[in-house]
């Protein structure tokens, strides 16, 4: 078992979302189990987390765990999420992903710097932020789950419109799965971290484990600005 409390809580929020007797602490580097009901993955596909060299692995059918240990042979601990090096072991329908994991702590918060826009703090169900979805467009807004956030959103607004928020939802193991979301013409200015930084603290505050999910590498690069640690990466595929 990891001595890394940053690690050990995302380890234990991933093992009761597997919903089946895996574990990152098991003998083998890779834990692979039957689990019809896994919340780690799309309904009937096989999801992978790996977490700082090892994986857990749910699969929907005896024959999907089966095809996936026989890959698992040819396979890196690391390859298990990498859906181009998977694929020539594993067939594949889709894939979802794969996107990195991060994670930290009070230690690791780098809060943003105030500066002369302010974050204002708003219900997660104002209808300025589904303006903001419609500004971002339908995938950007589906990507980052800020109309999925349980929090209350904090906001940067220019000309009295929101161009910016941030906040999260409350997960298993008291975590909070962060989302941010930036309109197109108002990147590249430090919103999203600034707006990030307030949810962050926000559920520093409340004793939460901040969890920071993303594919794009400019939502990975404000994750590292505040502080987050990739621990490790989230791949979901449906075999054939």
């Amino acid at each position: 078992m990891s001595t890394n409390p940053v690690l050990s809580r995302a380890h234990a929020l991933w093992e009761g979302l597997a919903v089946a007797p895996v574990s990152f602490s098991s003998p083998d580097a890779v834990d692979v189990a039957i689990s019809p009901r896994a919340m780690i993955c799309p309904h009937g596909w096989a999801g992978f987390i790996v977490l700082q060299g090892r994986a857990i692995v749910t699969a929907p059918s005896a024959s999907a765990v089966a095809a996936i240990r026989g890959a698992m042979a040819e396979l890196s601990v690391e390859d298990l999420v990498d859906p181009e090096i998977l694929g020539r072991f594993l067939p594949l329908v889709e894939v979802l992903g794969p996107a990195t994991l991060a994670y930290l702590d009070e230690r690791d918060f780098r809060a943003a710097a105030s500066c002369s826009v302010s974050v204002d703090r708003i219900s997660a169900e104002h209808p300025d932020l589904h303006r903001l979805e419609v500004l971002a467009g339908e995938d950007e807004s589906e990507e980052s789950g800020l109309r999925e956030i349980t929090s209350p959103a904090f906001a940067v607004r220019i000309h009295d419109e929101v161009v910016a928020a941030a906040g999260y939802r409350m997960w298993p193991s008291r975590t909070a799965h962060m989302s941010v979301l930036t309109a197109p013409g108002n990147r590249g200015r430090g919103l999203a971290r600034l707006t990030g930084s307030a949810a962050v603290a926000h559920a520093l505050e409340a004793g939460l484990l901040p969890q920071w999910r993303a594919r794009a590498p400019r939502s990975q690069r404000v994750a590292l600005a505040l502080g987050f640690r990739e621990l490790g990466a989230q791949l979901s595929a449906r075999p054939s």
